[in-house]
C-alpha cells in the first residue's frame, strides 16, 4: 500500500507496519505451543494447522495452494519456497539476486509454473515467472513509472490475469496479461472510478485482487473516509465501486482480503492492521456479486488479513491474522476464533488443501486430528 496524496514518511510508516513492526506486540501474547509448532487448536470437525519447519526467517505474505502436496510461498528478502511433500520439505528456489525484494503475491498453476509479485515504489515492483519450479526465473515486468506501486495479482485461468497498483492520476492503475504472466499491459483507465483521497490497496496478503470464472474480478481498498470494493465484470475494463462497512478514514484501515466462493457470494476481512488499535465490525459479506456489503453479525475478534473458503464447502471459510485464525460455517456471517497463532495469508485447493503463512517463516497445512 502506498496511500496516495501522503507524505514518503507516512507511506514508510504504513508500509512498515504491514511488515510486521506494528504488530509485533500481538503476536508476542499468543501461547508458546501457536509459536514453536506441533498441532495448535482444533477447529472445524477436527481439523487444526499443523506448522511445517520451512526453514526460513523470511515473513510470507504470498501463498498459493496447488493441492494437498503442492504448495508455494513468497515473501521479504526475494524468498520463494516450494513443497512438494505436504511440507515435509521445502525447496529454496528464490529469485537469484532477488535479496531486496518484498515478494508479497504469487500465482501458482502448478508445481513447476508460479508467477510472483514483488511490491514498491518504481522499479521495486516487479513481476517474474518460472516455468521449471523454479530452478530459473524470468522478468516479464519493470514498473518505470515512480508513481505506481503494485500490490496484488490474480489469474482467471492459467493465461490470463491482472495486477493492480495503487492510484496513479487519480484512478487504479491495472496490467493484464494474456500468457501466462510472460508478458504485461497496462489497460486504459476510462472504466475505473475516481479513486478517493488517500485510497490504496494492502499488499498484506496477495488477497486485495481476486477473481472468481473466467471474467469476474474483485479489488479491495482502505486507507480513506470510506472502504471499497470495486467490482469488474470484464477483466478489468470497466469497473463499480461500492462502500463496504468495516473500519475506515485512516491510512492503517480498510479492506485487506477478499474471497469469492462464486461470482456472487463473497467475504471481506479487514480492520485495522496497528496492534494498539481495536478492529471492530472487520468483516462483510456480499450475495450479489459485490453491489452491496452487509457487516457480519458476530465479526471477527481482531484485524483479519487474509480469508478463503474451504473447498467443495458453500458456508466454511477461515479468517487470519497476527493474533489468530477465525472460521465461519455461514457464509461469513458470524465469527469465531479457533487458534491463537499468527498468520497472514491462507489459501485452499482441493481435498481441503488448505495452508497458512506469516512471520518468521511460518507455514502451515489443515489437518485433521
Amino acid at each position: 500500500m502506498r496511500p496516495k496524496g501522503k507524505s514518503k514518511s507516512m507511506r514508510r510508516t504504513v508500509l512498515a507496519g504491514l511488515c510486521g513492526a506494528a504488530l509485533a506486540g500481538a503476536v508476542l501474547t499468543a501461547p508458546a505451543q501457536a509459536r514453536t509448532g506441533g498441532q495448535e487448536h482444533p477447529f472445524a470437525g477436527g481439523l487444526s494447522w499443523q506448522l511445517k519447519e520451512s526453514g526460513s526467517d523470511a515473513r510470507f505474505r504470498g501463498l498459493a495452494a496447488v493441492s494437498r502436496d503442492t504448495a508455494w510461498v513468497a515473501g521479504a528478502k526475494g524468498t520463494v519456497l516450494r513443497t512438494s511433500d505436504g511440507g515435509r520439505t521445502w525447496r529454496d528456489v528464490s529469485p537469484p539476486g532477488a535479496g531486496s525484494l518484498e515478494f508479497r503475491d504469487v500465482e501458482a498453476f502448478d508445481g513447476r509454473r508460479a508467477v510472483v509479485l514483488a511490491i514498491g515504489e518504481g522499479e521495486a515492483s516487479r513481476v517474474l515467472r518460472t516455468d521449471d519450479g523454479g530452478a530459473t526465473w524470468t522478468e516479464s515486468f519493470r514498473n518505470t513509472d515512480s508513481r505506481a506501486f503494485y500490490d496484488c495479482m490474480t489469474f482467471f485461468d492459467r493465461r490470463h490475469g491482472l495486477a493492480v497498483s495503487d492510484p496513479v492520476d487519480g484512478r487504479y492503475r491495472i496490467l493484464s496479461t494474456a500468457d501466462g504472466g510472460r508478458s504485461w499491459k497496462v489497460l486504459p483507465n476510462t472504466g475505473m472510478p475516481a479513486a478517493q483521497q488517500g485510497e490504496a490497496a494492502f499488499a498484506a496478503s496477495g488477497q486485495c485482487l481476486v477473481g472468481s470464472g473466467p471474467r469476474d474480478v474483485w479489488l479491495a481498498t482502505g486507507g480513506a473516509a470510506r472502504a471499497r470494493v470495486l467490482h469488474s465484470a470484464d477483466r478489468g475494463l470497466t469497473w463499480r465501486a461500492t462502500d463496504v462497512p468495516v473500519p475506515a478514514g485512516d491510512p492503517a484501515r480498510g479492506v485487506f482480503g477478499l474471497a469469492f466462493r462464486d461470482r456472487t457470494h463473497g467475504i471481506a476481512v479487514g480492520g485495522d492492521h496497528r496492534a494498539d488499535q481495536a478492529s471492530p465490525k472487520a468483516a462483510a459479506t456480499t450475495r450479489d456479486g459485490g453491489r452491496t456489503w452487509r457487516p457480519a453479525g458476530q465479526p471477527p475478534a481482531a484485524y483479519r488479513s487474509g480469508v478463503a473458503f474451504l473447498p467443495h464447502s458453500r458456508a466454511t471459510a477461515l479468517a487470519v491474522g497476527p493474533t489468530g485464525t477465525d472460521v465461519t460455517s455461514d457464509g461469513g456471517r458470524t465469527w469465531r476464533t479457533v487458534d491463537p497463532g499468527s498468520y497472514d495469508t491462507v489459501d485452499c485447493a482441493g481435498a481441503k488443501g488448505c495452508w497458512a503463512a506469516g512471520e518468521k517463516g511460518r507455514i502451515a497445512r489443515l489437518e485433521r486430528g
